[in-house]
């Protein structure tokens, strides 16, 4: 690394610790960087106001987002192991949307059979939409957030009884 690519860094990890940053991951060509820090991430919106003000590479357009949250259903704690039901977790830090844009029917509803690969929900993160997909195949049971709800990483989204 070159003496300012130090200093970029530094800043960096000053710029994510003064905003309460928990984790950061970057991927760009031969750059992979993965930042973890002990204390809690701030909401979702105060992040995207701090990197409103920071310049970045320019990007795709982006999907118009969602604009009034709408239940999906209830949330409720994950189902009990004893049922034997596969959950099917957030890979990302954002928003959940179970549909694909306002109005439009979800991707998934209980009862409905989904195969992996599958997408059964979005998840917003950075103004950017991704798009979440079944990691295993069988009967959605229940979904386990609601639709415009703040979600973690690793946050239990859906519980899919596998066939």
């Amino acid at each position: 690394m070159k003496p300012e690519d130090i200093q970029d860094l530094k800043e960096l990890i000053e710029f994510l610790k003064h905003h309460g940053v928990a984790e950061f991951d970057v991927d760009r060509g031969d750059l992979k960087l993965r930042l973890k820090f002990s204390q809690p991430a701030p909401a979702l919106a105060d992040l995207t106001r701090a990197w409103a003000t920071t310049p970045a590479a320019p990007q795709a357009p982006v999907p118009p987002s969602h604009a009034a949250p709408e239940p999906l259903a209830a949330s409720a704690p994950a189902p009990a192991p004893a049922e034997d039901l596969h959950i099917v977790k957030s890979p990302i830090v954002g928003t959940f949307y179970g549909s694909p844009s306002p109005g439009a029917a979800s991707f998934v509803s209980p009862g409905d059979h989904v195969e992996k690969g599958q997408v059964i929900c979005i998840v917003e993160a950075m103004k950017l939409m991704n798009e979440i997909e079944a990691d295993a195949s069988g009967e959605i049971v229940k979904c386990l957030v609601t639709n415009g709800q703040p979600i973690e990483f690793g946050q239990p989204l859906f519980s899919i009884r596998v066939n």
